[in-house]
């Protein structure tokens, strides 16, 4: 496990060319689009942030130091939590000893995967995995066999769809042993897609089937009895999928804004397709919701400072989609591209539903969005605005869930996401900012901590930002951050809340950036300059008011080589456990540990997925569950009871790769083309994981 590998090439943050080409539009190679000089003025404070807040968010230090110890390190209980925030404690208290036993905590006892190059999905001793679905299987009626020599758009619209990303398995009442699949799919890969492919001229046909392949799908699986293997029932009535092409509806405050309007749909309230869904979360009333994130890559020729905020391209774009729809041509629909970023609500168990585009959660890179409910049933939902140097979000809702599966409890809860406070996040660190020098070492007082306030941005019709209106604060979400002096953070991506604390957890994947001439320097939140690695910040709100405005936050880990000074596992002996790089997705199990996916691992290996301990004396206890095949990333989780599912997303996505010299035979072999595929993993012997 101590044994790395060497690096395999300098792409920034450990991705191929490839990758950045296909799924960001070579965002690394951009000029950075926040570069706001965003710190706090007074007047923007006075107007965004109560004296009330201040003074909460100036107490919550406290809770980094004092009441730190139990709210932010063993197990933790509401009061605690709540006692935190309030402001109560005096002086520091010292990490719990930590007492390592032969068998790790519980759900992670497995011995760990080694990093490795190896081209399949490897995973511990006593496991066993299949592949669930492939790119290409028929999941709807009539629609053929997968035969990549012969796909048809409409065959594409049919089957299950490229590079699966983020994955939710939801249950099926009536029918025993299956389950409601829904997947994400961020992006295409043309050049492994299309034998001959010619980036620069490419053809309606392979367009057209790019648009199929985009999108969402929604596939009932069926377990095997004894086992923990999965496999889809095709054309069953739930089955579904959207594309690029299908139809979307705009809710919430910023819908029929004139900036959503187009010449196609003068009403602003009808979109076609949505596009580069990346993670999304689950919500307690049994909905799905999907980030769109990457999106401004599909739109050329944008003009506007607004869209280059967004990171558009003044030049054609990477897929040429502008030649066959005039909708990707912002010279000539320019609001177009203002139609998309947005975070999709979608209703699983209607098939003939809308989705939804929830305007009032704003409009960025959204990498994910996972909720929980406050104690009096308001959801509070999470999001991270996946660039460089950009920002945390939260949104809390006016209303509260209905219980029960009625018609009325269902409409009413389609609603719970268009009425709320929009808030972008701004952390400050308590130690001197002398003891923040870049490379990572730790302050005197021993970990990367302090307080934070949520800045309110907008509430229904109303603005809380001078200078924009309501409307423009959704649709211009990042302008609005820039402008309250919300803090730049390094590729804010998954947030999740934990079921078992509230603690919340984001993962920051990187910032090569970071302390470039020029660009922001190292701060306690992100604590090196050309941050390869990442790291998972922690945030302590209110336990039973999720709502509220003030909150505490730690840096959990700070990733990298164990034996890189600069890396931090939450106190935990680093000789003990596995080295991770580039956090990205993340999920939690029953037992409360936090499982890690990672994107363009920057130690050598393939990327995988990870579960680490969040309390008790093994907290930061570190350990590698899985890898990946070659150049693939790893995506979903989803972490049950008794199965492991990720989504194995663009294998083979190396540089020189291609259709006819493919750089990975994953999941069927040689000769066969490589495929992105969902994988379900389980223990031999029938009992839950890792326990």
């Amino acid at each position: 496990m101590r044994n790395l590998l060497p690096l395999i090439g300098s792409h920034p943050g450990g991705r191929s060319a490839l990758t950045c080409r296909f799924r960001c539009g070579d965002a690394c190679f951009q000029e950075t689009p926040n570069n706001s000089d965003n710190e706090y003025a007074g007047d923007i404070i006075a107007g965004a942030v109560s004296r009330r807040s201040m003074m909460r968010a100036a107490a919550v230090v406290t809770v980094a130091t004092a009441a730190g110890a139990a709210a932010l390190t063993g197990p933790s209980a509401p009061q605690a939590e709540a006692a935190a925030l309030a402001g109560h404690g005096h002086g520091h208290k010292p990490w719990p000893p930590h007492k390592p036993g032969r068998s790790g905590a519980r759900g992670l006892r497995f011995s760990p995967v080694a990093p490795n190059r190896d081209d399949k999905v490897t995973i511990p001793a006593g496991y066993a995995q299949n592949v669930v679905i492939r790119w290409g299987e028929p999941i709807l009626r009539g629609a053929p066999a997968f035969d990549p020599e012969k796909q048809t758009a409409k065959a594409q619209a049919g089957q299950f769809g490229y590079n699966n990303d983020f994955l939710s398995l939801l249950p099926l009442r009536g029918e025993r042993g299956r389950q409601v699949m829904v997947a994400n799919h961020e992006y295409t890969d043309e050049i492994l897609m299309f034998r001959g492919y010619d980036p620069a001229n490419p053809t309606r046909e392979q367009v057209e089937i790019a648009w199929a392949a985009h999108g969402l799908s929604v596939v009932v699986v069926q377990e095997e009895y004894r086992t923990g293997r999965l496999s889809p029932v095709n054309r069953h009535p739930l089955n579904r999928r959207l594309t690029a092409t299908s139809e979307f509806r705009m809710t919430g405050p910023a819908a029929g804004s004139a900036l959503l309007r187009t010449s196609a749909d003068p009403t602003g309230r009808k979109v076609l397709g949505t596009l580069n869904n990346c993670a999304g979360g689950t919500t307690p009333w049994g909905t799905t919701l999907h980030g769109e994130e990457n999106f401004n890559q599909y739109f050329a020729n944008g003009s506007t400072d607004m869209h280059k905020r967004y990171g558009v391209r003044t030049s054609a774009s990477g897929r040429k989609w502008e030649r066959f729809d005039e909708r990707f041509d912002l010279s000539k629909e320019p609001n177009e591209v203002n139609r998309f970023g947005w975070v999709v609500e979608l209703d699983p168990y209607d098939p003939d539903s809308t989705p939804r585009k929830r305007t009032a959660l704003g409009r960025f890179k959204h990498e994910a969005a996972e909720p929980r409910l406050t104690s009096d049933g308001r959801p509070v939902v999470y999001m991270g605005d996946d660039e460089k140097f950009d920002y945390l979000y939260k949104f809390v809702s006016s209303k509260r869930m209905k219980k029960g599966n009625s018609r009325a409890a269902r409409e009413h809860n389609l609603t719970l996401l268009d009425e709320g406070t929009l808030y972008v996040a701004k952390l400050t660190g308590d130690s001197p900012v002398t003891e923040i020098d870049g490379t990572g070492k730790l302050p005197a007082d021993g970990e990367f901590d302090g307080s934070g306030v949520w800045i309110p941005l907008a509430t229904g019709t109303t603005s809380h930002v001078p200078g924009m209106t309501a409307e423009e604060v959704y649709v211009y979400t990042r302008l609005a951050g820039d402008k309250v002096g919300a803090t730049k953070m390094d590729r804010p991506e998954d947030v999740e809340p934990s079921p078992r604390t509230g603690r919340v957890y984001v993962a920051l994947t990187n910032n090569s950036d970071r302390g470039k001439e020029g660009k922001p320097g190292a701060d306690e939140a992100n604590p090196r300059n050309g941050n390869k690695h990442g790291q998972v910040l922690e945030l302590a709100e209110n336990w039973d008011d999720p709502a509220g405005d003030g909150f505490a936050w730690r840096l959990f880990l700070v990733a990298g080589d164990p034996d890189d000074p600069s890396t931090y596992y939450a106190g935990f002996p680093k000789e003990n456990v596995s080295p991770i790089s580039c956090p990205d997705n993340v999920a939690f199990d029953a037992h409360g540990n936090l499982w890690i996916s990672t994107d363009g691992n920057k130690l050598g290996s393939h990327d995988g997925l990870f579960g680490v301990a969040t309390q008790g004396d093994r907290r930061g206890e570190l350990k590698q569950f899985l890898t990946v095949p070659t150049g693939a990333e790893t995506c979903g989780p989803v972490i049950q009871d008794r199965r492991v599912l990720v989504a194995v997303q663009h294998p083979g996505e190396v540089d020189g790769a291609s259709v006819e010299n493919p750089a990975s035979v994953w999941p069927d072999g040689p000769g066969k083309i490589v495929r992105p595929s969902v994988v379900a993993v389980w223990r031999k012997d029938g009992r839950d994981i890792g326990v």
